[in-house]
């Protein structure tokens, strides 16, 4: 590779030949709500486990003002095998008042306003922008992200705000949406956090396995 912006365009095109289903979020949602509660409900939770909760979650509550009137107590209980359901209930429901008080019942479609919303980063405006409005502004750096983007050496941080800032300067803004979708997808089935199966993957010539044992 000559430099990042051919390694990162090389990697994308792996990425999209191997996993050309792939094109959002594994995440089940039907409007911009339902993507943001998805999505502060998938802190340190699979996206598997989300989907069954959201399952049952998305019939009892049809409406921001559903949720922004939820009794907590009962809520905490309905998303609790999700993990840290006291601080995710907390940031749903008052969110949800946000959003009904003074954005009309409309979830906010901009950054900069999403971000003051209980329990939102960037990570979540970003996948909320992009699945649920097509509104590509940045790259939604999650765990998977994290630990590929630092693997593949297309960062030097750890800190996701700066891995995402590095990445919008080598991604090609026509995959910014993208390319955190499929390196989600990889990090689910070869470049696990504990054990990468380097032996098959496909990206292995042009990775240095950065921060992984004996490498």
């Amino acid at each position: 590779m000559k430099n990042v912006k051919d390694k990162i365009k090389e990697i994308i095109y792996r990425l999209k030949k191997h996993y050309p289903e792939v094109k959002k979020t594994a995440l089940n949602f039907s409007n911009p709500h339902e993507i943001l509660v998805a999505t502060i409900l998938s802190a340190q939770c699979t996206d598997k486990r989300v989907n069954i909760v959201t399952q049952k979650l998305f019939r009892k509550y049809k409406s921001v003002s559903d949720y922004a009137n939820a009794d907590i107590k009962v809520f905490e209980q309905e998303i609790k095998s999700t993990g840290f359901y006291h601080n995710k209930a907390k940031n749903i429901i008052e969110s949800s008042k946000i959003i009904e008080n003074k954005y009309n019942g409309i979830v906010p479609c901009e950054m900069d306003e999403l971000l003051t919303l209980p329990g939102v980063a960037r990570k979540t405006a970003n996948i909320v922008l992009g699945n649920g409005y097509g509104k590509v502004v940045g790259i939604a750096v999650d765990t998977h992200v994290k630990r590929l983007s630092y693997r593949l050496s297309l960062t030097e941080h750890i800190d996701p705000v700066k891995i995402e800032k590095n990445l919008m300067g080598i991604v090609p803004k026509k995959d910014w949406f993208a390319i955190s979708n499929l390196l989600i997808e990889h990090g689910r089935k070869i470049c696990s956090a504990k054990r990468p199966d380097c032996v098959n993957c496909f990206l292995s010539d042009i990775c240095p396995k950065k921060g992984i044992l004996g490498n």
